[in-house]
């Protein structure tokens, strides 16, 4: 920087910065500044230009004006009318201000000159290159920059004036500017200058797609509006306003016609005089539309099924639809004659409990049919999200009403027979639980005003005849279980699958199938060895897949050898049809045996029969069980053992015989997981049988829970498992005592051709399980001989009695 300093007439500008080399028209207007213009014309037409910190002072002090700014020669002055001053200058070199000279007339300053370092290094060249292609690409992009810029630039050599002349045509902020002009150093100005290049590009890009969506919109919009004004005007020329009926007109008609609610009516007509204010495109007319139609095609009057009820037809209709299951067809017929008696009667909520294949789900529309109503079903199973009963609300795309909405629109009657399959099947998860939404659904008390989160307006479930189905209880929440009236369906008995099969499977397998009765004969020692060594099941799905392969195999012979063709079947060449059969027909044991018992099962899929097998070896009193048992069952295996050792004894057993021997207790099918205690006398049967040696009766099977003490509990399941023994002919089974009021609700047949034992302890159990008699009396006595000697002193202790009876 130099010390030449001059004194030169000042031009303070504001919302611009003069660079050197700049050429730009000024408009003067200020009283100080017109003076400035005219002592420089007088002189030497040189003036000194710096811009003011704050554009909006008119009459600023020396602190409001920038210290740094540049000489400039006055090309052009032009006066115009109004007093101001039109004036053309050039930027000639940076300056800074020394200071301020006394005079009132106008800003005079003292300047010194700034010498900037034009020298051109191989940095600066690469630097200038990049941004005059940087520069290029915004000269582009930005329309307000003349093309004729890109040439200017492109001639120039020093970096200084390189400099100077990007910044002039940028369209920078003043501050932004003003700290250019306040870089000396090129090299600092052109690093400065690329990198606000860099951000300016990628706002005007923004800029240029935003522009473009908007562009794109507008014209969408316009020619819409302008094709709707169209077809209106058209209309009306052909004066066929009333037969181009608009879609609000056929809207209003239909809302009318529905006969909603008058709260659910002011709803419509509300979101229907909304529909009219949009373009018909818009996403919300799309929504708002789709809500209407909802509303529409609801069901909001009753039904048929209310008014004629005959009690004999609808049990006909439930008899010739399915065999037994007596206590429900009693109970759809009692709901019968109530609605008969009452008019507006609030509907049942049933819940059908029982193993796959009863028939739970084809007796719901058995039900419909007896009833006279629409029949609807949803399936529950994997259902783990609560919008899918109470439905999405409308802000999200593509909502939809809940399964209970969408069945009632299905059935398009307010009192149909709903079935909710599978409602042991639901879960849970971060999207809510569809269990506790299905309590409002199936509380009689608060279903008569539902709330769908789609419709937004009660919706009246009040009427409906809702069944649910379920496999298992213990998977249903305890207040959902409480709302519903429960019902079990027991497994089929052999005669009972016999009767299903020849009045029911085999008409419809051959009906199926394309056969007749001539074709192919099913009689009954056929169903009987299918139902024996093919399917062991509680329901009958396998059975009629038995049966639907004995017809595909009919079928492709009458196919082959022409449609009289007869198959002969007998039961021993059911092999050449079905294969190797799966089950032997007698599956109960064929000896009494050292070590084996037999107990029962309760699955989910009706009861089974277990064989619980243990053996001694010479050891040092290790116990191992196996087999996949689960905790509840290892309890009970130890609580049976400690049994055992208790009363040792009385068994005839040394007293320390558990420390000489190993105990294996193994369940068959161990991949199979078993647990629950159900299985406790048993395993202390065959405890007892394997450290004594005496057989266990194969006639008899058992079930209860075993105490330390000796006791027999009470246990689960009784019925299916009183039908798991009868499938096998065992004509023994030993039950709890408390059990002994669940034995009625067996079938009748199979209670003629089972003994039910009751028993209170496991001296009864002892009693009718062995081959061989214990006499377990005279231990009792040697019991109470050595407990004599226990008194000591004064003090009596009582003598320890084992609970025999």
């Amino acid at each position: 920087m130099s010390a030449e300093r001059l004194v030169l007439p000042l031009v303070p500008l504001r919302d611009i910065v003069v660079f050197p080399f700049m050429v730009i028209p000024l408009f003067v207007g200020r009283e100080k500044s017109v003076r400035a213009l005219e002592k420089a014309m007088a002189e030497q037409k040189s003036i000194f230009l710096s811009a003011q910190r704050h554009a909006n002072t008119n009459d600023p002090k020396p602190s409001d004006i920038y210290e740094t700014g540049t000489f400039a020669n006055i090309l052009q002055i032009l006066k115009l009318t109004d007093g101001t001053m039109k004036v053309l200058v050039e930027g000639m070199q940076r300056g800074r201000i020394i200071g301020f000279e006394d005079n009132p007339n106008y800003y005079e300053v003292e300047v010194a000159r700034i010498e900037e370092n034009s020298q051109v290094t191989p940095e600066l060249k690469a630097l200038m290159r990049s941004i005059e292609g940087q520069f290029e690409q915004y000269a582009k992009l930005n329309q307000k920059i003349p093309l004729e810029s890109i040439t200017a630039i492109s001639n120039i050599t020093e970096p200084n004036r390189f400099a100077d002349t990007i910044a002039a045509y940028m369209m920078f902020q003043t501050n932004e500017k003003q700290e250019l002009l306040d870089t000396f150093s090129p090299e600092d100005r052109l690093n400065k200058i690329i990198t606000s290049l860099k951000s300016e590009m990628e706002i005007l890009k923004i800029e240029k797609r935003v522009h473009g969506r908007v562009r794109k919109q507008m014209e969408r919009s316009q020619k819409e509006f302008y094709l709707n004004e169209q077809m209106k005007a058209i209309q009306k020329e052909l004066g066929k306003r009333d037969e181009f009926k608009s879609d609000f007109d056929e809207l209003e008609a239909k809302i009318k016609k529905a006969k909603m609610p008058k709260d659910v009516n002011e709803k419509a007509n509300k979101e229907l005089r909304r529909l009219e204010g949009m373009q018909p495109m818009s996403a919300e007319a799309t929504v708002v539309r789709n809500y209407i139609d909802w509303l529409i095609d609801l069901p909001w009057k009753k039904g048929p099924g209310s008014d004629k009820i005959n009690l004999k037809q609808a049990q006909k209709i439930l008899d010739d639809d399915h065999y037994g299951l007596e206590k429900v067809k009693e109970r759809i017929v009692e709901h019968l004659a109530v609605m008969k008696l009452v008019k507006n009667m609030k509907g049942p909520i049933l819940c059908l409990v029982g193993p796959p294949g009863v028939g739970k789900t084809s007796l719901g529309k058995s039900i419909a049919s007896a009833t006279g109503r629409k029949f609807v079903r949803i399936s529950l199973g994997g259902v783990r999200d609560e919008a899918e009963i109470r439905g999405h609300r409308r802000t999200y795309i593509g909502a939809l009403p809940g399964k209970i909405i969408q069945g009632m629109k299905k059935a398009g009657t307010l009192n149909p027979v709903f079935l909710l399959d599978e409602v042991d099947k639901m879960s849970m998860d971060f999207r809510g639980d569809p269990s506790s939404a299905l309590l409002e659904v199936l509380d009689p008390e608060q279903n008569r005003n539902f709330n769908d989160h789609f419709l937004e307006v009660d919706y009246d479930l009040s009427q409906v005849l809702f069944i649910c189905t379920a496999n298992v209880l213990h998977t249903i929440p305890q207040p959902l279980q409480d709302r519903m009236e429960i019902i079990r369906l027991l497994g089929y008995t052999e005669e009972e699958k016999l009767s299903i099969a020849s009045k029911f499977l085999v008409p419809k397998k051959l009906k199926e199938h394309g056969l007749t009765t001539r074709n192919l004969k099913i009689g009954k020692t056929i169903l009987q060895a299918i139902i024996q060594e093919y399917t062991r099941e509680a329901g009958v799905r396998s059975l009629e897949r038995e049966i639907g392969t004995l017809c595909r195999k009919a079928a492709t012979r009458v196919v082959e050898k022409g449609k009289k063709t007869v198959v002969d079947l007998k039961p021993s060449g059911l092999d050449k049809y079905l294969g190797v059969p799966k089950f032997s027909k007698d599956a109960e044991r064929k000896k009494s045996e050292v070590g084996v018992a037999t107990g029962l099962a309760w699955t989910e899929f009706g009861g089974e029969l277990l064989n619980i097998e243990v053996i001694t070896t010479p050891g040092t009193g290790k116990v191992s069980l196996t087999g996949k048992l689960g905790d509840v069952m290892k309890e009970s295996a130890q609580a049976a053992l400690s049994y055992v050792r208790q009363r040792s004894a009385e068994f005839g057993l040394a007293k320390n015989f558990y420390q000489k021997v190993d105990l294996h207790l193994h369940i068959p099918e161990g991949a199979i997981p078993k647990d629950g205690p159900s299985a406790g006398i048993t395993i202390a049967v065959a405890i007892i049988s394997a450290l004594t040696g005496n057989p266990v009766r194969r006639d008899i099977t058992m079930t209860g829970e075993v105490t330390l003490t000796g006791k027999v509990l009470p246990i689960g399941g009784l019925k299916e498992k009183a039908l798991a023994a009868h499938r096998v002919k065992i004509t023994n089974i030993i039950i709890p005592k408390d059990n002994q009021k669940d034995v009625p609700e067996i079938p009748e047949n199979v209670r003629k051709k089972i003994k039910f034992i009751a028993v209170g302890s496991m001296d009864e159990v002892i009693k009718h399980s062995f081959e061989k008699k214990f006499s377990l009396k005279k231990t009792k006595k040697a019991a109470k001989k050595t407990a004599k000697p226990r008194k000591t002193g004064t003090t009596r202790r009582r003598p320890s009695v084992s609970h025999l009876n």
